[in-house]
């Protein structure tokens, strides 16, 4: 089985990728390589934060890599907090801290649209190829649901009732935004490989 390295330390992040890749790939995380730092986003865009982290891991250790960077856009929050999705409410926040505040903005508001985007960076025998996934909804009330993280409580696709948290897993790997860019990644994996 061909191993890849996913350039993250979130956990939920993990495990999420590697019951998505679990038949093709071994994915190996940061802490598997031996990379215990924190890789600053310094980028403005999903895009560029992506590349900065896949790049810091093939410069560093040669291996075929990639990361992600995802992002939720609320319309009325003029694509807020976007880029700034995992600090929103500051840089060490929980993701409930974040949720909260997000939910404070809308408060009163009706219109209530947003979308999750992930791109992922790849980096293949030192190219970088990207792919992104987006997926449109609302932003609920209130938070619904247990399983999932960051905003999944709170975050309703269209077409469902029910929120990203409140689904099973194989669901929402199907639909998710951070599903979307992994099937166009594997799909490119599996061509290429």
């Amino acid at each position: 089985m061909r191993r890849i390295v996913f350039a993250t330390n979130n956990q939920h992040k993990l495990l999420e990728i590697r019951s998505i890749l679990k038949d093709d790939f071994e994915v190996l995380s940061l802490s598997d390589i031996g990379f215990l730092e924190d890789i600053p986003e310094t980028g403005t865009t999903l895009a560029e934060n992506a590349s900065i982290k896949s790049y810091t891991i093939y410069k560093r250790f040669s291996l075929d890599c990639f990361s992600d960077d995802t992002g939720l856009e609320v319309e009325a929050l003029d694509g807020n907090p976007g880029v700034y999705s995992a600090r929103y409410a500051g840089e060490d926040a929980t993701y409930d801290e974040n949720v909260n505040k997000v939910l404070s903005e809308l408060e009163g508001q009706e219109n209530r649209k947003a979308a999750f985007s992930t791109v992922i960076s790849l980096i293949l025998d030192g190219n970088e190829f990207q792919f992104e996934g987006r997926i449109a909804g609302n932003i609920t009330t209130g938070k619904h649901g247990a399983a999932g993280f960051g905003y999944d409580p709170v975050f309703q696709p269209n077409g469902f009732d029910i929120t990203f948290a409140e689904m099973d897993e194989a669901t929402k790997n199907k639909i998710s935004h951070r599903g979307l860019a992994t099937e166009k990644l594997v799909a490119f994996l599996k061509e290429r490989l």
